[in-house]
């Protein structure tokens, strides 16, 4: 097994191809492990209602998503098992779309007020998940979304979706350096703190507007809990 940003040369009809990333699962799968082990965690925790009330379909969606990677390597899929990159994307949109719809509920519980959000405790730990989960979805998003996913990349010499630092300044990166999952991940965390692309530059109307819904959400979201969170401490 290989880490991220490490090649290896692949071989077509007995003469040396050019080299491409082995990227490995397992950062995407200890992502939503850890994922769905606070979702656990804080449904066990936090009585049903309002952005839970539907406690379990976030954990099974990540749980399916887990046993789709876990299944077949999207960065190195044999052609048997080329189903497993559709699938696996149509479990992420529908994992973003839980997120994006967690985001609205606890959005409308802050407007219009309920004893989830009364408690600072109680909202800063469903906040701070929900914040994680948009950030853990939009990467899954991105990885599999930037020039037409891992599999398809490693047989990319230019950026096509998204452009990173190593991308646009070869000359500091590694030969034949690839974004890898952690990469997207980043991606995610700082496009939901910054509200704005910081070192990765859009350069598709599809990446730019999917950055776009990423940080408003974010904005929305931070804004609301930190304002409504102060207020209840006071």
């Amino acid at each position: 097994m290989r880490s991220p940003g490490q090649v290896a040369p692949s071989v077509r009809n007995g003469a040396p191809a050019e080299e491409t990333i082995a990227e490995p699962r397992w950062p995407p799968a200890v992502a939503l492990l850890v994922f769905v082990a606070l979702n656990i965690a804080l449904r066990l925790w936090l009585p049903s209602g309002g952005v839970i009330s539907f406690p379990w379909l976030v954990p099974t969606v990540e749980v399916v998503l887990l046993a789709l990677l876990l299944v077949g390597q999207p960065a190195r899929l044999p052609a048997r098992r080329r189903w497993v990159r559709p699938v696996v994307l149509t479990v992420v949109v529908v994992l973003v779309l839980a997120a994006l719809w967690s985001t609205g509920l606890l959005v409308a519980d802050l407007i219009h007020g309920s004893s989830l959000t009364q408690s600072p405790t109680r909202l800063l730990a469903i906040g701070g998940l929900t914040w994680l989960g948009n950030n853990l979805a939009f990467g899954l998003l991105y990885w599999l979304m930037d020039g037409g996913g891992p599999l398809a990349r490693m047989r990319l010499r230019t950026p096509v979706d998204l452009a990173f630092t190593q991308q646009l300044s070869p000359e500091i990166a590694p030969p034949s350096w690839r974004p890898a999952f952690l990469d997207y991940l980043h991606l995610g965390f700082t496009n939901a703190t910054a509200f704005s692309p910081t070192d990765v530059l859009p350069l598709t109307h599809r990446a730019k507007y999917t950055m776009l819904v990423h940080s408003t959400v974010a904005l929305a979201l931070f804004g609301l809990i930190v304002a409504r969170a102060v207020n209840a401490f006071a």
